[in-house]
């Protein structure tokens, strides 16, 4: 009788669990049918700048810093202790001003090709987040900086089809290690024309000028309208003059060699109809140029050289908000670059089916041993961009292949990437100097590695650049070119590959900080 107590003990107990399961089967199908439902249901519509996220705000703050210490010319208002007036002469045997503008990095060379792309981006965070960037005290600052780089590329420009988009002999300028205050290297200038064309720089100062004009259409509407008329100009130049800058002048190739002159066409024809609302400059992104030149369906890395996901992401703007103003012969060209876009936010998720390999062990992502820092930092920008689009649009979320995503986990991303910069990786290092306790002390750069009152000539500087102590000058706001694979950074003053700024990096920087310093704002019109 014992032995049949058990048995029927046994039997009740399996009864219970199976109904237990059948209970708990039921409940996880319950959720993940409503989760799945949920997923189909458009976030809420984000409202103005919310709550202040303190540690963007700051790294927002400190990185805008690096466009003052990079300025070329008489400084106004010189927020910079270590810094003062330098290449007042610039552009003179040319009988025009070029003395403003950026330094490039850590030497004295004005490059128009990455410094028309700083512009080009800074002004386009500006138009996404400047209600963001005003509510931390930062939208004046930069569109200050902006106007600094378009003021020179203004005087660049002094005719139809002529654009100067060099000064300095880097050769020269490599030579030697000194204060740009004191240098005394010749400053010869380069340009392009009808006999020697560069449709890529050409085109990408077109950018430039035109996002630009609408940074300054409301504040400065004579200005907002120079701008403007040398963009039109400047692409009439590019499109009708076909070459790329490196095959006329092979001796930028060293530096910034440009891999083709497609991708800035389209970028510039994009910005051109944003500033304008000219269907003609629709067309042209949309019809048989860019059938030639976006490479539909092969996602690429925003940078300096290429210009094809940021012109993606962009054009998916318009379809976003802008569907009903645009002609419908438009619409399926314009589809093309949005699948695009999902394309290269599906190579950036971490969990997507088609997420890229590019990164590291701790989820940076990671493309080139030189300036490792810009891909990850330009991807993140596109990232907040577009989850702000979908929240705007209420668009619940993107496939990428048998998954979905929603803005969030877009964010998500864009976050992780600006974490990883600011101090979270193994080396508890930020890469932005001058943000948190630890950062790079020995940037490569000439004016933070030369105390301000050394007086050094062109060679005798070089002691500062091999000297074992940290730079007597902070240059606060760089973002240094960033770890290798392994996530390592060797800390050395003749480290360029990792330790040099750019200016182009603090575009980016400043792009993706300036989307992270509230929660989502909603996306407003250019206009």
């Amino acid at each position: 009788m014992g032995e049949k107590r058990s048995k029927g003990g046994c039997c009740g107990w399996f009864i219970a669990l199976v109904i237990l399961a059948l209970v708990v089967g039921a409940v996880v199908y319950a959720i993940k049918k409503k989760t799945d439902n949920d997923s189909d249901k458009p976030a809420p519509v984000p409202g103005p700048p919310g709550a202040i996220e303190q540690k963007y705000a700051s790294a927002l703050k400190t990185a805008m810093q690096f466009f003052d210490i990079q300025k070329s010319g008489k400084l106004e208002n010189n927020k910079i202790s270590w810094r003062g007036d330098s290449s007042l002469k610039d552009g003179k045997e040319a009988n025009i001003d070029l003395s403003k503008g950026m330094y490039d990095a850590g030497d004295h060379m004005k490059f128009g090709f990455p410094m028309a792309f700083t512009a080009s981006v800074l002004s386009w965070a500006i138009l996404e987040y400047g209600d963001q960037m005003d509510a931390v005290g930062q939208l004046e600052p930069a569109q200050d900086s902006l106007k600094w780089i378009t003021d020179f590329l203004v005087n660049a420009h002094p005719s139809e089809n002529v654009l100067y988009i060099q000064v300095g002999d880097p050769v020269a300028d490599h030579k030697c290690w000194d204060r740009p205050e004191s240098m005394t290297e010749a400053r010869p200038l380069l340009q392009v024309n009808t006999s020697s064309p560069g449709s890529d720089v050409a085109a990408e100062t077109a950018a430039a000028m035109a996002s630009a004009s609408l940074v300054f259409k409301k504040t400065d509407p004579t200005y907002s309208s120079t701008l403007l008329k040398h963009a039109k100009q400047l692409f009439s130049f590019a499109d009708n003059y076909k070459e790329i800058y490196s095959v006329s002048i092979p001796e930028v190739a060293t530096y910034y060699n440009s891999t083709g002159f497609g991708d800035e066409l389209l970028w510039a024809a994009t910005w051109l109809y944003h500033a304008t609302g000219d269907d003609s400059y629709l067309e042209y992104v949309t019809g048989q140029t860019g059938d030639e030149y976006a490479e539909f369906g092969s996602p690429s890395w925003f940078s300096w050289d290429n210009k094809l996901a940021g012109t993606q992401v962009l054009l998916s703007r318009i379809s976003f908000f802008k569907t009903k103003g645009v002609s419908s012969s438009y619409g399926s060209g314009l589809q093309k670059y949005r699948k695009s876009a999902e394309a290269v936010m599906c190579g950036l998720l971490p969990n997507s089916p088609t997420a890229t390999t590019s990164r590291t062990d701790n989820g940076l992502i990671w493309v080139s041993e030189w300036n490792s820092l810009q891909q990850p930092v330009a991807s993140a920008f596109l990232a907040s961009v577009y989850s702000d689009y979908m929240l705007t649009s209420q668009t619940p979320k993107i496939n990428c292949d048998s998954d979905s995503y929603t803005p969030r986990d877009l964010r998500n991303f864009a976050r992780s990437q600006a974490d990883y910069v600011l101090g979270k990786n193994p080396l508890h290092m930020s890469y932005l100097v001058g943000y948190g306790d630890k950062f790079p002390q020995f940037v490569h750069h000439r004016g933070a590695s030369i105390p301000a009152n050394a007086k050094v000539g062109c060679k005798d500087g070089f002691k500062y650049l091999d000297s074992s102590d940290p730079n007597p000058n902070v240059a606060t706001g760089a973002l240094v070119g960033g770890p290798f694979l392994n996530d390592t950074y060797i800390d050395s003053r003749n480290n360029s590959m990792q330790a040099e700024p750019s200016t182009y990096n603090s575009a980016v920087i400043v792009g993706l900080l300036s989307s992270l310093v509230t929660t989502s704002s909603a996306v407003q019109s250019f206009t």
